[in-house]
């Protein structure tokens, strides 16, 4: 565990700090404008949020986990040695800009050479994230015999510290590490995490001879693609009628290393029930299928069936991480306009105002799980005191409300560096009004991206856990292409009578608060669908409302359970 845990933290330090401040580095360095900056975030973060579903795939089906994470964390080496040479070359990224320049909005952009380069830095990174996401955590606990003991204790430590570090480095990355990229050399604040990624290799690989090595037992990816396309060949068949049941599903004993939950034949979506209906030939004399393209098991529609539900919980999602995606961009853009003064000789860095976020959770979860939950538990008779929906909608409220904050506080200090008038632009109020918003958006984590990540986990049966984890990252990315799209129809559309847009490069000639108040609006769409599909949803497997929620409708072998 050691060894696992030292390559997860200073693999993720590295990558945090890296990116933590970048787009500061884009507005500042590139001489981006905000909406090229949020666009170029947004488009690579959806790239990388995408990628670990190619990563958890090639890894579950091909070449294993260790693998997996062995050259995704090369290909990460390579990307961070990359943006070190952009920031250390001066023919790699654009001139630096003077005082005057910027006020007179002379900087010059880079060029298309310097861009492709910063683009290849970025892919290389996005390799990195596409086998590391997805295989880091699955690779710890396959070291622990959950059937244990021993094991199962060990997996819970294991859980604690990997959470623990995580919020260590999310803390050490937005503060030290951006600070030195802000006030000291972005060269160094580059260079730390790279050094920093080449001790995670090595660590990585002192615990060679120490590792368990679970064999690539097939993607669930795989299952799904196939029971969609046997069930759709299959299409024309007849249902068997009740009394001709057994034996015709095919519902073989689940295979593999790991004992997983069996699941039962359903008539919910029972189009895909075809897929399973076995016809001559289609199954050798062992039991195994002589095709898999042409036959499914009970266990693999059943779990397609488990993703098609959660579909509708899932893409309310989207939204709510579209107000998420603004603290990386035009929140950032706020505070460079604001006094960030603490104290006469200490200016925060910009890029550190999300930590505030960070700390709101870390301190709001303790409480929330060791106060509010037994309170609500004694009034509402739920295991979690509130139910997971519940949980996810509260999230839903907390972004809006995060957003209509966001504007309000916007205008005040538009209209505050208007009024001044300073050369810079900068309003003369201090950065830390931006606080509220970014404390309700950390309850808006706390509560909505916490609570998905559990739905998802319970919802799903223990062969699906790669794809609970792969849909956070889909939400992820979803939501930063709409980002990128609502960003460029704003910015295209909003400049009339000569006025400029809502998001135009000098944030005090814009409107980003009525841009807020546009993913407010989003939100509340949001929250009503949420609402609507929620109503409807059946839980599979948690307690509710002091009882076990079961669905009555199962078939199996011709008996109703």
């Amino acid at each position: 565990m050691p060894y696992i845990l030292g390559n997860e933290t200073f693999e993720r330090l590295a990558t945090i700090g890296l990116l933590a401040n970048f787009t500061v580095f884009l507005l500042t360095q590139f001489h981006m404008d905000q909406v090229e900056a949020s666009n170029v975030i947004n488009i690579w973060s959806g790239i990388s949020n995408f990628a670990p579903l190619l990563g958890a795939f090639i890894s579950d089906a091909y070449v294993g986990r260790f693998r997996t994470i062995a050259f995704s964390s090369f290909a990460s080496l390579l990307g961070m040695v990359t943006m070190v040479l952009v920031v250390s070359i001066p023919q790699l990224h654009p001139p630096k800009c003077t005082t005057e320049q910027t006020r007179l909005d002379q900087c010059k952009g880079p060029t298309s050479s310097q861009f492709g380069f910063l683009v290849l830095g970025l892919g290389f990174l996005t390799v990195g994230s596409a086998g590391i996401r997805p295989c880091s955590l699955p690779f710890g606990l396959d070291q622990f015999d959950p059937t244990t003991d021993e094991g199962r204790k060990g997996i819970n430590s294991f859980f604690n510290w990997y959470y623990t570090t995580f919020t260590l480095v999310l803390i050490i990355a937005l503060t030290v590490v951006v600070y030195i990229q802000d006030s000291v050399s972005w060269i160094l604040g580059f260079g730390i995490p790279t050094g920093l990624m080449v001790c995670s290799i090595i660590l990585f690989f002192v615990g060679t001879k120490m590792y368990i090595y679970v064999k690539p037992e097939g993607s669930v990816f795989s299952g799904i693609g196939q029971s969609v396309v046997v069930a759709y060949k299959k299409r024309k068949l007849n249902y068997p009628v009740d009394d001709k049941i057994v034996g015709v599903y095919y519902d073989p004993p689940l295979a593999g290393s790991f004992k997983y939950s069996k699941l039962p034949l359903t008539n919910k979506f029972r189009f895909l029930n075809k897929a399973a209906i076995i016809l001559e030939g289609e199954v050798m004399p062992d039991g195994s299928k002589t095709n898999a393209w042409q036959l499914c098991s009970v266990q693999q529609i059943e779990e397609v069936k488990c993703l098609i539900k959660v579909i509708p919980i899932w893409a309310s999602g989207i939204i709510t991480f579209l107000a998420m995606a603004q603290q990386g961009t035009f929140t950032v853009n706020q505070a460079l306009k604001m006094d960030r003064h603490l104290g006469p000789n200490f200016q925060i860095p910009a890029g550190t105002l999300s930590v505030i976020s960070m700390i709101t959770l870390g301190l709001w979860i303790p409480f929330y799980d060791r106060i509010f939950v037994p309170f609500l538990r004694k009034i509402t008779k739920i295991e979690g005191g509130i139910t997971l929906l519940q949980r996810i909608g509260i999230g839903i409220v907390c972004s809006i409300l995060s957003m209509i904050v966001a504007g309000i506080f916007e205008k005040m200090r538009r209209n505050s560096a208007i009024k001044h008038g300073d050369a810079d632009g900068i309003a003369p109020i201090s950065v830390m009004w931006l606080a509220p918003q970014l404390i309700l958006m950390g309850f808006s984590e706390a509560f909505n991206i916490i609570g998905q990540i559990e739905f998802y986990y319970k919802e799903f049966p223990e062969s699906m856990r790669s794809l609970a984890n792969s849909l956070f990252f889909i939400t992820a990315a979803g939501s930063n292409y709409l980002s990128t799209v609502l960003v460029t129809v704003v910015h295209n559309s909003t400049a009339k009578n000569g006025k400029p847009d809502w998001l135009t490069k000098n944030i005090n000639d814009g409107k980003v608060d009525y841009f807020y108040y546009l993913i407010a609006v989003l939100g509340v769409v949001n929250m009503v669908y949420f609402l609507i599909v929620s109503r409807t949803y059946c839980y599979t497997s948690s307690n509710v409302v002091g009882g076990e929620n079961k669905e009555y409708d199962v078939e199996l072998n011709g008996i109703k359970k």
